[in-house]
């Protein structure tokens, strides 16, 4: 009698010390993924007060590479009615982790991206007006001024339209490819050119950190008009010289930048 009490005490607390341990794991877990969730949320929300997406156009994602993971905005869903429950968890695979939700029909192609480019945080795909102009035109943004050279020293690269049996295959993962073969052919590296247009589609952008990707979504579209009102104005408008881009690139990131604090 006396040993079964003692044993049925030992088993409730057994039990309750896996009940604790189970409970702190998941919780661990969920905590992980309410963060990554929760900065990805505000990532996409930055999208339309930013004027970068309109309706349900547009999706931003934020990786955690330690637990080969990155979440995206849901397919389809407002963003005035997006919470941080909606955002999906996926792998690099592009496999659902967690979510209720479908993920992003663009998914496929950050998989590519985060899988190839590992020094990549975070990426946003938008449908902005005047980047995406120059996508369908099938045209890089030429660098014609000073504000074009505080963030890159080359045109915006526009990758080529994609073959027949590259649309008609796994389209969204074919189109991080084309983007991987884009900068392999013009000798481009992630880090130095964030950005990309996809001709007949829209423009990708990216960062070391979502609010990086975030920003360069918005440099872009910007530099996009000032170069479509340049050349509509003046069609046969001058390329910015050498040393100014030279002079304007360096001045930001080069080893001794002296712009900002």
């Amino acid at each position: 009698m006396y040993n079964a009490h003692w044993l049925a005490v030992a088993l409730r607390h057994l039990t309750h010390c896996a009940l604790y341990i189970i409970h702190r794991a998941l919780f661990a877990t969920l905590s992980m993924y309410n963060e990554l969730k929760q900065a990805c949320y505000e990532a996409n929300m930055q999208l339309p007060k930013l004027g970068l997406v309109i309706f349900t156009f547009g999706n931003a994602s934020v990786v955690d590479r330690e637990r080969g993971v990155f979440a995206i905005k849901p397919s389809g869903v407002p963003y005035d009615t997006l919470s941080p429950d909606d955002i999906v968890i996926v792998d690099f695979d592009a496999n659902v982790v967690e979510g209720s939700k479908r993920p992003s029909s663009d998914t496929k192609t950050h998989a590519v991206l985060y899988k190839n480019w590992a020094g990549l945080g975070g990426i946003v795909h938008t449908h902005s007006t005047y980047a995406t102009a120059w996508a369908q035109t099938q045209l890089d943004i030429p660098i014609l001024g000073t504000t074009h050279a505080d963030h890159l020293t080359v045109d915006v690269p526009c990758a080529p339209p994609m073959d027949a049996t590259m649309i008609e295959g796994d389209y969204e993962h074919e189109t991080g490819n084309q983007i991987l073969q884009e900068f392999a052919r013009r000798g481009l590296t992630p880090d130095e050119v964030e950005m990309v247009l996809l001709a007949n589609h829209a423009p990708f952008t990216w960062g070391k950190t979502i609010e990086k990707a975030v920003y360069n979504a918005g440099v872009l579209e910007a530099i996009a008009q000032m170069a479509y009102l340049s050349c509509t104005l003046r069609p046969d408008v001058n390329r910015l010289p050498a040393s100014l881009i030279k002079k304007h690139y360096e001045r930001k990131h080069g080893a001794n930048s002296y712009y900002g604090q």
